[in-house]
């Protein structure tokens, strides 16, 4: 069997443990929303991946010159 979803008041802020604002979800208030956006900003949170290489290259933008008509 399959568990009921949560309760929605027992869904904490993901910063702090206070209770969520469904305005700010899933934070409490906007200082933890701007809390959060900082250590992301401030590289304390980041999302595993390979490493660069130092001859790995960013793809190429497409070319907005042309026209496509």
């Amino acid at each position: 069997m399959s568990e009921p979803p949560p309760d929605v008041r027992a869904i904490r802020c993901a910063i702090c443990g206070k209770p969520q604002d469904a305005r700010f979800k899933p934070f409490c208030s906007k200082r933890c929303a701007d809390l959060d956006l900082s250590r992301w900003l401030g590289g304390r949170y980041v999302i595993p991946g390979r490493a660069a290489d130092e001859g790995d290259q960013p793809a190429p933008l497409p070319d907005d010159t042309e026209d496509s008509g």
